[in-house]
């Protein structure tokens, strides 16, 4: 089968296309046949191995899974002995933050892991959009008390986490304003947003309203800059760890003193996160963002422009009908 490998941590021309033997399921595996996956935020961040902390998790010299790929939708081709849940046929999706080798023709994954079904009339394209942003978008959410009636600021809306979030928060009745750039305000309207704060022409941290939330979806400002647009008792919480790891360390110190919180969002676990994302496609009130679509053959391009930061949503890597 083709895969899209890397040995050593490095940038995206150091991904190759390769053939490489097709997993075998265990007893406790499926086979699955990847029709879609994206390249995402995590992805970049595990082929670079930054920041340097992931390298305890992905490898400290090199990386243990030299297949790419955090999440995969697919069909159910084969599975072991031992397997109840799924059927050959099943409709398959999943997420790993520290990779499931998925930006490949095929892969095994254990039942009882980060697999689910895939809804009905949801396509494999958008499955396989709905996990990483919203896995992420889904902590912002639940590590606060959101009420009806709040102010929320998000700070990048476009992306996988951002067009996520406000698509999540909007279910409270609370008042949106978010950041886009010019071409994509129309988009943000109408996932949700009441007021927009055009990032190419005006900074948001010059906002003179005060926020119960403001939601760092691309971690591209800091609690200091964001910290006068926060209610007495607001709450900031970043999707990076900010310069110097700074918002580990203020999550620390908000908690002791100081009214103004700094939350750091540590992941729930797919088991959580998941259930509640497939319960918000078959109701439709959630429909991931896609911008554009590669081949594997271009998996290279294609993380090049995810590094741009200007990606819109999620971009997908498509796979041909394989045998």
């Amino acid at each position: 089968m083709k895969a899209a490998v890397r040995r050593n941590y490095g940038p995206p021309k150091s991904i190759i296309i390769e053939e490489v033997e097709k997993p075998v399921p265990k007893d406790n595996e499926v086979l699955v046949r990847v029709r879609a996956s994206t390249v995402n935020r995590t992805d970049c961040a595990n082929l670079r191995a930054k920041p340097f902390i992931m390298r305890f998790v992905l490898g400290f010299f090199k990386p243990k899974k030299i297949i790419l790929g955090t999440d995969f939708a697919g069909d159910v081709v084969a599975i072991g002995k031992n397997v109840k849940s799924f059927h050959v046929g099943d409709r398959a999706f999943g997420f790993d933050d520290t990779g499931v080798q998925s930006q490949a023709e095929y892969l095994t994954l254990a039942e009882n892991g980060s697999l689910f079904p895939i809804p009905d009339g949801i396509s494999y394209k958008q499955a396989a959009a709905s996990l990483e942003g919203a896995h992420y978008a889904y902590t912002f959410v639940h590590k606060v008390n959101i009420q009806p009636g709040q102010r929320i600021l998000i700070n990048g809306a476009t992306g996988a986490i951002g067009s996520a979030l406000v698509q999540f928060v909007r279910q409270y009745e609370v008042h949106i304003t978010a950041t886009c750039n010019t071409r994509n305000i129309k988009l943000v309207e109408s996932l949700g947003a009441d007021k927009i704060y055009d990032y190419t022409k005006e900074g948001f941290t010059k906002d003179t309203e005060k926020y119960d939330f403001v939601f760092d979806a691309v971690g591209k400002s800091t609690f200091g800059k964001c910290r006068p647009l926060l209610k007495l008792s607001g709450i900031y919480i970043s999707s990076e760890l900010g310069p110097y790891s700074q918002n580990v360390f203020f999550a620390l110190l908000t908690s002791i003193a100081g009214k103004k919180k700094v939350v750091f969002p540590i992941p729930y676990p797919t088991q959580e996160t998941i259930p509640y994302i497939i319960d918000l496609l078959k109701t439709r009130k959630f429909s991931p963002v896609i911008d554009r679509e590669y081949p594997l053959q271009e998996i290279s391009q294609a993380y090049e422009y995810v590094l741009t930061g200007e990606k819109t949503g999620n971009v997908i890597i498509a796979f041909k009908k394989n045998k």
